[in-house]
């Protein structure tokens, strides 16, 4: 709750009851006003015409108000008080904890039943959320007892997004094909990495759903890539720099296109923290650093796919017919071990903002 508050010449004090403090200025604080003024209920859109906000505005008066809940301000250019709720104050302190602190971040031995969830339950409405929080805390998920068919994808899917089309199309299905330019239409071992480093947006969720299997061996492999980058950045720090500073180019060529990208591979957010993890060494482009600065990168992409290939990072299962595998490709490096016989998977793309959203409108982050 809001315990007390205090105007300053051009910030606002405000004090919370769980004991953080912020200065919010007053100018941001009139800029997030939201009454009928300056707020469009209808579509969520901002009406207030930043640029002509008086920078030496003033609060005539500020009360708190339902114990600690809201706030109410008086502005020097406005009518009528404006409300500002707790929730929306506290969310926006610059101490607010990020989203990531509520990752379950993991190796090989934490990994257990949890992880798993049956059909009916991920797709009711009271299993969804259930069905959420565990691909959100763990980066991946198995759903069991699916129809064996490719419907069952799209229909996962739409509970959280859209199928996002790609040049492998929308939804599909693959067995092992030579034909293809891509090494996941292969019988041999796929080691751990994340799909489309050659996409200036990479696909967020990845779906795959076992139809057939009559084989020997294909397992797959979950490797969370935020825990390496936790491991990397608190062992060997001039590393994780390195990783999280030099942008490596992927590429796609073939098949009629010839795709390119580049980043590194731990992309962090402006409070440098890691957001996406982007690697595959199949896919990874020629690129040329200064030598000294070369040699230090191969040091660093030895110690990250030597990890990632460690049995201590690897979960390792074989995916049962009517089972899928979602996992979030912006954080789980993906693998398979090799296989001998026959393996018929489909699965789609969502976009990673999709995810997010869903996961906000539930109350998941």
């Amino acid at each position: 709750m809001i315990e007390n508050i205090k105007i300053l010449q051009t910030e606002l004090n405000i004090q919370f009851s769980d004991k953080v403090e912020d200065n919010f200025p007053l100018i941001w604080l009139r800029d997030h006003a939201k009454d009928e003024l300056n707020w469009d209920e209808r579509s969520n859109q901002r009406k207030t015409f930043t640029a002509r906000i008086d920078s030496n505005l003033q609060i005539e008066e500020a009360f708190i108000l339902e114990n600690g809940k809201s706030l109410s301000i008086l502005w020097s250019d406005l009518n009528s008080a404006v409300k500002y709720s707790h929730d929306f104050l506290r969310k926006n302190t610059l101490t607010q904890k990020t989203n990531r602190s509520n990752l379950k971040l993991w190796k090989s031995d934490d990994i257990n039943e949890k992880i798993f969830i049956d059909y009916e339950l991920a797709t009711s409405n009271k299993g969804f959320k259930v069905f959420l929080k565990k691909l959100y805390d763990y980066g991946f998920c198995v759903i069991k007892d699916c129809k064996k068919e490719i419907n069952t994808v799209e229909k996962i899917a739409k509970k959280i997004g859209y199928v996002r089309q790609s040049i492998f199309g929308g939804l599909w299905s693959f067995e092992s094909n030579e034909n293809m330019a891509d090494s996941a239409y292969t019988s041999e071992e796929l080691r751990p990495h994340t799909d489309a480093t050659y996409s200036n947006d990479a696909p967020g969720l990845q779906l795959l759903l076992c139809c057939h299997y009559n084989a020997q061996g294909g397992e797959s492999i979950m490797v969370d890539g935020f825990k390496i980058a936790d491991v990397i950045e608190r062992e060997h720090k001039d590393l994780f720099d390195i990783l999280s500073t030099v942008e490596v180019p992927g590429n796609y060529v073939g098949d009629g296109v010839f795709l390119e990208s580049k980043r590194p591979i731990f992309k962090l957010n402006s409070n440098k923290e890691i957001v996406q993890v982007s690697f595959n060494n199949y896919d990874r482009a020629a690129f040329r650093l200064e030598n000294d600065l070369m040699i230090k990168f191969y040091e660093a992409i030895k110690k990250f796919d030597l990890m990632a290939n460690h049995e201590d990072f690897q979960w390792k299962y074989v995916l049962k017919p009517g089972e899928l595998l979602i996992f979030n490709n912006w954080r789980i490096l993906h693998g398979r071990k090799a296989f001998k016989g026959s393996r018929k998977m489909s699965g789609c793309y969502i976009n990673k903002e999709d995810f997010d959203s869903v996961c906000k409108i539930n109350n998941i982050i």
